[in-house]
């Protein structure tokens, strides 16, 4: 059955899974979503014996129905090749009870790997299908992984160019040394002075400029998105959690349809998201664990149903999760609103005046597979020392951040489900937060020299990732206010 797409906040307009692609962002602002969630054509059992390339095929071929058997498995055997440290692409670690989904172990060794190694083949694909003729110039804001991975996707892709901002000051230093020494003529870098949430909505008024449109237009340009927004960061995505199940299956570690908890990390919202449309294809899990980080809008609006951006916003030690405007968790306001289009927009016309809005107590009921949750500074830095002292294994700060909210749910609920928790991120991207929580002698260490001690007490390879970045020189040294975007974007690409 055909899978199409429309907007958020007008469904009048189906459009297929290519275009919808190439587009990222809808005109009116809105995200694209599927007409439904489809289920999958195989069993668990049958998933169960299949590599990640296998069941990435299986998966995403129910959400890109415009695309040919050929072009989607070529898509994915580009993706998912040599450029992963492990034949399994996502390995999964039993520690302390739970089952650790690591989905670092691609070029940037972050989770955002496992979507944008492939985006750059599916956007190919997708303009030629549909007969573009144009540069596309992917636009991307970053709170510090999907940027890299983008880069590192797109870098030298015939077609393409790619600009990336991202907070000067909101990011780790090994995030931002990954960025600042891309290589590639086509890949433009920027810090800006503000946080995220500026660089996200400097981006999104871009896409939703018409005057630039127009210009890009005139000279062969036209915009797409890498971020989490991108249906085609999205449907990846869901292959892990689908993946994970099928492995515990065929590893003995769960029975035929007994359920799984997920947790994950979430900034954007876009990975959890993943795991309930994964629930919704069949996968049988039951609760979806949202852990928040001390910016906890997330957390607030699971336990009131109000969402509301108007607070401080704080930079932590798990980067990737300061966000106070998650951008994915559109697409479940409009589902749960009855996939009407005009409620969804009032509300999200709300989140940008006013910065809040409110769901109704009808919507409120269909959260009730969501459970919310947050970790402090304290509590993050406390699970990753109590994680390498009880087990020898190390966490990522983000991970931590999933842990320590686990516990919690445990304690809350005495739910003793098997519990899978999405790792989003190698320890080694986050070392002097990472190192600091075992010991807070490390700190006098430089940045490289805490990379070889975790390497040395964690008994793990550095990853190529980071062997790269050591000495490479800095190509990107582009700073700007939040108000100098689009002049930036238009001087790179040499039409203003």
């Amino acid at each position: 059955m055909e899978v199409y797409y429309s907007s958020t906040r007008d469904n009048s307009k189906m459009i297929t899974a290519s275009q919808a692609i190439l587009q990222g962002l809808s005109a009116d602002g809105g995200l694209f979503v599927p007409d439904h969630i489809p289920a999958l054509s195989l069993s668990m059992r049958e998933l169960a014996g299949m590599s990640y390339q296998e069941t990435a095929y299986e998966v995403m071929k129910l959400f890109l129905t415009d695309f040919t058997e050929e072009e989607l498995r070529t898509c994915i055997a580009r993706a998912y090749d040599a450029k992963f440290d492990t034949d399994v692409i996502a390995p999964l670690v039993e520690a302390e009870g739970a089952y650790y989904l690591e989905l670092f172990h691609g070029a940037t060794i972050a989770f955002k790997d496992m979507a944008l190694s492939i985006l750059p083949h599916l956007m190919i694909t997708s303009a030629k299908k549909n007969q573009v003729k144009n540069e596309i110039v992917i636009l991307t804001a970053t709170s510090g992984d999907t940027g890299k991975a983008a880069l590192a996707g797109f870098a030298d892709v015939a077609g393409t160019k790619i600009i990336v901002f991202y907070p000067k000051n909101g990011v780790s230093p090994i995030q931002e040394k990954q960025m600042v020494t891309q290589k590639g003529d086509n890949t433009f870098v920027v810090g800006i002075h503000g946080n995220f949430d500026d660089a996200q909505t400097g981006v999104k008024k871009l896409f939703n400029d018409q005057e630039l449109a127009a210009e890009m237009a005139a000279h062969s340009l036209q915009f797409s998105s890498a971020n989490s927004i991108n249906i085609g960061r999205l449907v990846p995505q869901v292959v892990y959690y689908v993946y994970a199940y099928a492995q515990l299956l065929k590893e003995g570690k769960i029975a035929d349809a007994e359920k799984i908890n997920v947790v994950v990390p979430t900034g954007n919202f876009g990975n959890i998201l993943a795991a309930f449309y994964a629930k919704n294809m069949g996968v049988p899990i039951g609760k979806l664990i949202c852990a928040s980080n001390e910016n906890k809008v997330l957390f607030d609006f699971f336990r009131t149903g109000d969402y509301d951006r108007n607070r401080e916003f704080k930079l932590t030690s798990s980067p990737s999760m300061d966000i106070l405007i998650s951008s994915n968790l559109e697409r479940l306001i409009y589902r749960i609103a009855g996939s009407d289009p005009v409620k969804n927009a009032a509300m999200m016309k709300s989140l940008s005046e006013q910065g809040s809005y409110q769901i109704t107590p009808e919507m409120r009921e269909q959260l009730s597979d969501f459970y919310g949750n947050f970790a402090d500074e304290q509590e993050t830095a406390d699970r990753i020392k109590a994680m390498y002292d009880n087990t020898g294994y190390v966490l990522d700060t983000h991970t931590a951040v999933a842990s320590a909210v686990y516990q919690k749910y445990v304690a809350d609920t005495k739910d003793e489900t098997k519990t899978v928790i999405a790792s989003t991120a190698s320890p080694f991207k986050f070392t002097r937060s990472v190192m600091n929580a075992i010991d807070p002698k490390y700190d006098a260490m430089g940045d490289f020299e805490l990379v070889d001690e975790l390497s040395r007490i964690a008994n793990v390879a550095v990853p190529k990732a980071v062997e790269e970045i050591r000495t490479a020189p800095i190509l990107h040294d582009h700073v700007c206010d939040k108000t100098e975007m689009k002049a930036v974007v238009k001087r790179f690409l040499g039409i203003g």
